[in-house]
């Protein structure tokens, strides 16, 4: 192999398939810029910003299991990478990230733009972050980052000083002190103890009302989940990470779980003596069964992660799938079906509460039927991106999901303005798949609609032009002042909470994409037909009331204080928000909703 450093990475990573680098150019990766233009098997993605590119490298590896990879230049440019590649680490995504440094014969002489890369990224990736100092060690660097990633599930860094850069490629010679890499990786089987699978088959095959909880870590493994949940006659219910894990139309799957979760999830979890939790770190405590009201497995991949958020009789480490299948033929069929249907009741009673409350009135649209009118429209094969904010409420319970699409979103970082850039890595993953985005206007304004602007630029080369982007314009960070009356019993802080009213479709079209604007509940229907009938990406602006709650499927006597607090203190939108909690209890109440 001959040519730079630079020619040289390139190469090795098309050795392990990468053919797509999510970055924003400087001069501290020129050379990598260089080589970039000399290759024509790769194919570089500009963001507007180097966050987002990390956030497009995590979306890439979310959706389609691959490494994603994300690049940005020295100093600022490696610093604006953080917060993607926190998302990737929190979310046990592979993500190789590559940035640039000063010249290696400039390193410790307080140079411009020179920050101490090893430590700054030390922790978000903290199983492997090399600085490399040689023309010939750039093989390994390659081959080490790529290879953990993968066997870590999680973030690894190459720094690449810009000299180095631009050096002729050195092999490692064959003597003491060099290193002598290779490529490939293929990730094991991992099976635990057959002594556990009976210690697990016992708790489970001895349970009258059992639950299960699965999660993005279950992904691969939906045959198996269903089986196992048709033995053992449980219900089953679904991280947020885990929403694409089951179809929604599956009568004994009641959901999402927690605060944006159901109350057919609640009452499962409640109500049942054995809960059996697959592929998932759901944080929440209060949500699962009161401690010592059930017997617990957990089945995880990572073994640091079982037993830390219920107390686990039996926790197995091992692959979903692999595990599953092993466990299966230990399980007894139960044949008292009593405890599934009653799940079964409690999810139809709940679907019919949803379309109830999506309906009800609100100033000028309820957010709830924006979502509930989407879900019988969307496409086979659908690829769905979810930002932080109120908008993930309505995208966990709303959407039924089909079996053969996808969702993801920002898990366990929860950062806001992930949706659109998540969006962006899924279509050039799936360019021939419709993508559709979900943001709330705080996300929208904070990066969105910069990205608008790369999607702007590379819409023309997807195979299927359908990429919309929601936006629930309700000039409130909603989430946000609905958790300071909830959790903290404080009005509305307009200085922190009300954000500027912006023309997002007007905005659209100005950029040569399509902007659709709705605002009364009426024109929704037709909307999302236009919008999924365009020849190029939209962006649909829905203008919808802020004071709908976003109510949790339980509310505990403390949150109630804290929301009545809120009020009596005087929150500037009090009259509207007990109108819309009002008539949203009023439809859980129905008659015919039992």
């Amino acid at each position: 192999m001959s040519g730079t450093v630079s020619d040289y990475l390139l190469y090795r990573l098309s050795q392990w398939g990468v053919r797509r680098i999510y970055g924003y150019p400087g001069d501290g990766i020129n050379g990598v810029m260089g080589a970039l233009r000399r290759n024509s098997e790769f194919q570089f993605i500009q963001s507007r910003h180097e966050e987002m590119s990390a956030f497009m490298a995590c979306a890439h590896a979310k959706f389609t299991g691959e490494v994603g990879v994300c690049m940005a230049t020295s100093g600022p440019g490696a610093i604006h990478l953080l917060n993607g590649l926190y998302d990737a680490k929190l979310d046990h995504q592979p993500v190789v990230a590559i940035v640039g440094q000063q010249a290696s014969t400039a390193l410790g002489g307080h140079y411009q733009q020179e920050v101490d890369l090893s430590s700054l990224f030390k922790d978000v990736a903290s199983e492997y972050t090399t600085m490399v100092t040689h023309p010939s060690a750039i093989r390994h660097a390659v081959d080490r980052a790529m290879r953990i990633a993968q066997a870590e599930r999680t973030v690894t860094c190459i720094i690449l000083p810009n000299d180095i850069q631009e050096q002729p490629y050195e092999s490692p010679p064959m003597k003491h002190g060099t290193v002598h890499s290779s490529v490939g990786y293929s990730a094991p089987r991992v099976v635990p103890q057959e002594r556990d699978l009976r210690r697990a088959a016992e708790v489970l095959n001895a349970g009258g009302k059992v639950a299960m909880l699965v999660g993005a870590g279950a992904m691969r493994a939906v045959p198996e989940i269903l089986e196992v949940a048709d033995l053992l006659g449980a219900g089953v219910a679904k991280a947020l990470l885990g929403k694409a894990v089951l179809p929604d139309d599956l009568p004994f799957v009641t959901g999402a779980i927690g605060l944006l979760g159901t109350r057919p999830s609640w009452d499962m979890m409640m109500g049942c003596d054995t809960l059996l939790m697959v592929g998932t770190s759901f944080p929440y405590s209060e949500f699962l069964p009161p401690e010592g009201h059930a017997r617990a497995v957990q089945i995880d991949l990572d073994g640091r992660m079982l037993a830390i958020r219920y107390p686990v009789e039996v926790p197995l480490t091992g692959d979903s799938k692999e595990t599953l299948r092993a466990l299966v033929p230990l399980l007894k069929r139960k044949e008292d079906r009593s405890w599934r249907e009653g799940v079964e009741k409690s999810v139809r009673k709940w679907w019919k509460v949803l379309e109830g409350q999506a309906m009800v009135d609100a100033n000028p649209i309820n957010p709830q039927r924006v979502f509930s009118e989407l879900s019988p429209k969307l496409p086979d094969r659908v690829i769905l991106a979810a930002d932080s904010g109120s908008t993930a409420n309505w995208f966990a319970r709303d959407l039924k999901i089909r079996g053969g699409m996808m969702a993801s979103l920002s898990g366990n970082l929860a950062t806001m303005g992930c949706g659109v850039p998540y969006a962006i890595g899924a279509k050039f993953a799936y360019p021939d798949r419709p993508v559709i985005a979900m943001v709330g206007d705080g996300a929208m304004q904070m990066n969105g609609n910069s990205e608008l602007i790369t999607v702007a630029k590379y819409w023309r080369e997807w195979k299927d032009p359908r990429f919309i982007v929601l936006v629930l314009n309700n000039r409130d960070l909603n989430m946000v002042t609905w958790e300071q009356r909830v959790m903290n019993g404080d009005p509305e802080y307009k200085a922190s909470q009300e954000i500027p009213d912006f023309p997002y479709a007007r905005y659209a079209d100005s950029i040569g994409l399509r902007g659709i604007r709705v605002d009364k509940p009426e024109q929704i229907a037709g909307a999302w037909e236009r919008a999924l009938e365009s020849d190029r990406p939209v962006v649909l602006e829905a203008y919808v009331d802020p004071d709908v709650p976003p109510l949790p499927p339980h509310i505990s006597v403390e949150q109630a204080k804290h929301f009545s607090e809120a009020i009596l203190k005087g929150d500037p939108k009090a009259a509207g928000i007990i109108n819309q909690s009002i008539k949203a209890m009023v439809e859980k109440l129905k008659p015919h909703k039992s």
